[in-house]
């Protein structure tokens, strides 16, 4: 058994909303002394990496009300009921930016605030990208303005704050890793 494992002993939903449900958990720690863990569930979410073929970054600029400002980010949204997260990927990159993709591959996953909630992002790299007519409309509660940075303008992006989320870094990081490994 693990040393650390905390057991449940009650949960109570204290709030469900559109996005994320909120719990109060009663939990007996490691040591046999009681806890509570305020914890948020969320159905998990999609990033992408979105490379144009003159490799420049995708990102949408769009306003965080929790943040009360603006910043850059990669196309990113929320997994439906079900699913599965690589078509969750092309809708969102086609809503958010009017991309369609010819490649979409799996880059990683991960959790996003663990010691609070149990987010999960499955990060893709978007390749062979075309504009596409009619492309599927943003959702009516959201507004976002369609940039295309270089890997230097990104990484300028973050050291301004004007990318100021871990998924966006992350990518651009990612991206800053295999060009130093390609020119050694």
């Amino acid at each position: 058994m693990n040393k650390l494992k905390e057991k449940t002993l009650h949960s109570e939903e204290i709030f469900v909303g559109k996005v994320i449900s909120l719990q109060v958990q009663d939990v007996e720690l490691p040591n046999g002394k009681h806890s509570k863990r305020e914890i948020i569930k969320h159905p998990g979410a999609v990033a992408i990496l979105a490379i144009t073929n003159d490799n420049k970054i995708v990102m949408v600029e769009q306003y965080r009300k929790a943040l009360e400002r603006t910043i850059v980010e990669i196309p990113a949204g929320k997994l439906e009921k079900g699913e599965k997260p690589a078509l969750c990927a092309r809708r969102e990159l086609e809503e958010e930016t009017g991309y369609e993709c010819k490649s979409l591959e799996l880059l990683t996953s991960f959790y996003t605030s663990p010691g609070f909630a149990d987010e999960i992002i499955h990060l893709y790299v978007a390749t062979g990208l075309t504009k596409k007519e009619n492309a599927a409309a943003l959702d009516e509660d959201e507004f976002v303005n369609l940039e295309e940075l270089t890997l230097d303008e990104a990484i300028q992006y973050i050291k301004e704050q004007k990318i100021f989320d871990v998924k966006t870094a992350y990518a651009v990081q990612y991206l800053q890793l295999q060009e130093a490994l390609a020119q050694k």
